[in-house]
């Protein structure tokens, strides 16, 4: 690619410049704060020594010098760049490889059936308590509701009976009320008669006894 020269009459912008500046000091400051403010190691004790260990995803061998190779490729003129591909370390290790023979491995079709009977049997004996139990709860609802009707019925019942012996009750002691009236009044009418009957035979004799004091003692005369 052919390098852009700039024309000669075409002077840098003296404030572009110094934003330029002062972005790059910017960023100086800012790294050396971050310098300062990552956290250190302490100090190795005496008869050690700290040992920089890779952490990264993957290992690669350090050595003391880099190892280069040059080369080159042509490409078109105007080609688009491609992507640059992600970075994977050459391999360093050894792979390590076993061999599985034929029926070293469980046979799934085998080996899965008594747990498939053992799911299967726990399931339908779950599924079966399941339904005894909503059965037995049916019956518990047909019971109960039998009971209630019964005792609604007794209850009934009762309050037939109860009214019933009050109304006798009632009855009763309304007759034996009236009963009282009656002798009541028998009585009293006994008690008039008989001083009815008493004062006429007393009266019957005092008369004519009174009037013969009187005549006895003159104060009933004859003037003739």
């Amino acid at each position: 690619y052919a390098q852009h020269v700039l024309p000669a009459t075409v002077q840098p912008d003296p404030i572009e410049v110094q934003r330029q500046a002062e972005a790059r000091r910017r960023i100086l400051a800012r790294k050396r704060a971050t310098e300062q403010l990552r956290p250190k190691s302490a100090d190795a004790v005496e008869g050690r020594q700290h040992v920089e260990v890779q952490t990264e995803l993957y290992l690669e061998e350090i050595k003391d010098r880099v190892e280069e190779a040059d080369v080159d490729c042509q490409t078109d003129a105007f080609l688009d760049r491609p992507p640059t591909p992600l970075f994977v370390p050459a391999k360093t290790g050894i792979d390590s490889s076993t061999q599985i023979l034929e029926g070293e491995l469980f046979d799934f079709q085998i080996e899965v059936k008594p747990i498939l009977e053992v799911l299967v049997g726990k399931t339908i004996e779950q599924a079966l308590m399941e339904v005894m139990e909503e059965e037995e709860l049916a019956n518990l609802r047909v019971q109960q509701r039998q009971f209630e009707e019964l005792r609604h019925a007794e209850l009934v019942e009762t309050q037939r009976l109860e009214e019933q012996e009050r109304r006798h009750r009632e009855e009763k002691e309304r007759r034996m009320k009236q009963q009282r009236e009656v002798l009541e009044l028998e009585e009293e009418t006994a008690r008039k008669i008989a001083a009815r009957a008493f004062a006429q035979n007393y009266l019957s004799d005092l008369i004519p006894s009174v009037f013969g004091s009187l005549v006895e003692n003159g104060y009933f005369y004859d003037p003739t």
